[in-house]
């Protein structure tokens, strides 16, 4: 028997080009002799559909759809089809897998164990469905567990003890930098449960927020890995199979070597980006290039994912400008490749300034004035992504996001951000990283694409004399790693401080943490690297008084001594 793993990019709420995608894999599975294809999780209508799923219209042209490709393969030989799919059935819609055979629906099996956790939520708009029995494929019993179906115990145990020979897993298995691992593990959990080989079928691509790496695998039921398809590509692999007297095995076949750490972060980066772009139709990007960083990296990125032709960097200096970020910046974008352009902000401030003058007469300059250079940055940035169709980039690490240091728009101005998920720490090592080595599914070029200044002076915004980041916030290793405590781990403050931490530096930072809540809501989405992104995972109010501002055997302030809610004007960038 030959089964092919179908690991391929389907795009939400695409059923036609979806379906179109399936026919031609099992077109191309065909011709190498495959007599079974599958794909991944609710293939048919893109993962995650998210409240399209609501949508009776939807609900209806999913079922059509599965009905037109089974038409469609009536009376064309070729394999047969499992694929995911959204079914309404009896007033019910469930995340299914339809067997295509034959020129019809042979079987079908809804999902069990539906998540409703972190990026998931998939209890809001799906059924569960009854615990499942094996599909008889042509005198072989295949149990269909979905996705989270193996991540408890019970499902797999139910299909094996009704006699299943075989398992496969369709998919959607979003990327985080543990994910790969956890994924292997729990299948081999099941396997040696259940003494049954196991096929991983997972998708590839971006999806908003979401990026799926694909490597897809086969366990024997030794725990022998026979096949490991690679990571972050689109591809068809046909998987051979023999039955002996220990039932069915997998011949050795393909062992990708997989991207780790830091280069599957890129990886995950780059691809979320260029689908994002592409799927959302925009034929190039336009960022702010300002000899930092954080730019520096995303332009890197912005390459690696469209080519340097479909990426405009643009400096746009003021009186705080050094020659250092203006050189640095066009050493980068030569590096690159891309066209770049210097528009002077000066005018824009100054005009900003004088409109205000009469009204902030007799008060300070300070942290509102610096934001108007932020901000006539962004008016300068929008300007050209509406004139030319560019989609505008944005460009800020999580650390900043985290506590605030970013400007409503301002710098946070634009459609996507790559690094949004990526500690300032992150960056720097990612940006090494890259400047060593290229990415396999990268376009950009080889060698030193961020320039060595760019890597050691000391970062700063330039909205003043003589500023860096340091300033207000601790060094930057210090700053991720409570912000990693406070956010990743939830950590109560005195577990952070017995690491070493400065307890009224950590109250700080948790300060700036809730405070800047408001800001993130408005936030670009990004690319989810982390095991808990702002946004899809880690949903807090933005009204919330909540502090975890004491210590072991302190009591917490109540009543008339409790903090009042204030504007953070002492830190940061209130605005």
């Amino acid at each position: 028997m030959k089964i092919a793993i179908a690991q391929l990019n389907p795009t939400v709420g695409d059923l036609e080009g979806n379906a179109s995608k399936v026919l031609q894999a099992r077109e191309d599975a065909g011709r190498l002799g495959a007599d079974l294809v599958v794909f991944p999780e609710l293939f048919l209508a893109g993962y995650p559909p998210e409240d399209l799923v609501l949508k009776p219209s939807f609900q209806q042209a999913s079922r059509d759809a599965v009905m037109k490709l089974a038409a469609a393969t009536a009376d064309k030989p070729g394999p047969a089809m499992l694929v995911g799919t959204v079914w309404p059935e009896d007033g019910k819609v469930y995340n299914a897998v339809a067997m295509i055979d034959g020129g019809e629906v042979s079987a079908l099996r809804f999902k069990v164990e539906l998540p409703n956790y972190g990026v998931f939520d998939e209890k809001r708009v799906f059924e569960p469905g009854p615990m499942p029995g094996p599909i008889n494929f042509r005198g072989v019993r295949i149990g269909v567990p979905i996705c989270e179906d193996i991540w408890v115990e019970d499902v797999v145990e139910c299909l094996s003890e009704c006699g299943a020979e075989l398992i496969i897993v369709p998919n959607g298995s979003p990327f985080d930098w543990t994910k790969p691992d956890l994924r292997l593990n729990m299948s081999v959990a099941r396997v040696t449960e259940n003494d049954l080989p196991l096929i991983y079928v997972n998708q590839v691509g971006g999806q908003d927020e979401l990026v799926f790496d694909g490597a897809s695998f086969v366990l024997n039921a030794d725990r022998h890995m026979a096949v490991q398809l690679p990571g972050w590509i689109e591809t068809i692999q046909v998987t051979e199979w023999e039955q002996g007297a220990n039932g069915w095995q997998c011949r050795q076949g393909e062992r990708a070597k997989l991207s780790e750490g830091d280069e599957a972060a890129y990886a995950a980066c780059i691809l979320g980006l260029r689908d994002y772009v592409d799927k959302n139709g925009f034929a190039s990007v336009v960022m702010g290039l300002s000899g930092g960083i954080d730019s520096a990296l995303v332009a890197a990125m912005a390459v690696d994912a469209l080519g340097a032709d479909r990426v405009h960097c643009v400096m746009l200096p003021y009186r705080y400008t050094s020659q250092d970020s203006l050189t640095d910046a066009e050493a980068c974008a030569k590096a690159l490749g891309v066209r770049y352009n210097s528009v002077p902000i000066g005018p824009a401030v100054e005009g900003f300034v004088s409109s205000l003058s009469e009204l902030f007469e007799g008060l300070e300059a300070g942290v509102t004035e610096e934001n108007i250079q932020s901000r006539a940055r962004g008016v300068t940035l929008m300007a050209l992504s509406n004139k030319f169709g560019a989609m505008l980039l944005t460009t800020g690490n999580k650390s900043e996001m985290s506590v605030g240091y970013a400007t409503l728009y301002g710098d946070m101005n634009g459609g996507f951000n790559p690094i949004k998920d990526l500690y300032k720490t992150e960056v720097y090592r990612i940006a090494r990283w890259r400047n060593a080595n290229t990415v396999a599914i990268g376009n950009g070029p080889s060698g030193v694409v961020i320039p060595e200044n760019i890597l050691t002076k000391a970062p700063t915004a330039e909205l003043r004399e003589n500023q860096t980041d340091q300033d207000s916030l601790p060094p930057y290793d210090v700053l991720d790693d409570i912000l990693a405590c406070l956010v990743e781990k939830e950590l109560p403050i005195a577990e952070i401080a017995a690491r070493g931490h400065d307890v009224e530096m950590i109250k700080k930072v948790e300060r700036l943490l809730y405070i800047s809540e408001y800001k993130r809501r408005q936030s670009a989405p990004g690319v989810k690297i982390s095991a808990r992104n702002f946004g899809r995972d880690r949903r807090y109010p933005i009204t919330n008084r909540y502090r975890d501002a004491h210590l072991p055997g302190e009591l917490p302030p109540v009543g008339s001594d409790a903090p009042k809610m204030v504007a953070p004007r002492e830190e940061g960038d209130p605005s």
